[in-house]
């Protein structure tokens, strides 16, 4: 069995950086929220996978994650915005 894992480093990237954002945003930050806006961030993002073995990072990542990071704010941020506008909950619920 192979040791080299695809991965969409897109996601990596946003998991990174959601919780900053969400903590910047008076909108609900229960986990049913979270992953409606990394879904929907998702979606709206190119994918980049790299193939990585187990355990390995690379600088080139980092250098990807850098240039990305517009983008990437700018997709969580209007993704938040509208989760948090049209939660699939009671907002007394999850707070």
């Amino acid at each position: 069995m192979s040791d080299i894992h695809l991965i969409n480093h897109m996601e990596t990237c946003v998991e990174d950086m959601i919780g900053v954002i969400m903590d910047s945003m008076n909108i609900c930050k229960c986990e049913q929220c979270r992953m409606d806006i990394m879904a929907h961030a998702l979606n709206r993002l190119p994918p980049k996978y790299v193939a990585t073995r187990r355990g390995t990072m690379f600088t080139k990542l980092a250098a990807m994650h850098a240039q990305f990071d517009v983008d990437i704010i700018t997709a969580i941020s209007n993704a938040a915005n509208l989760v948090g506008r049209q939660p699939r909950h009671e907002h007394d619920e999850h707070h």
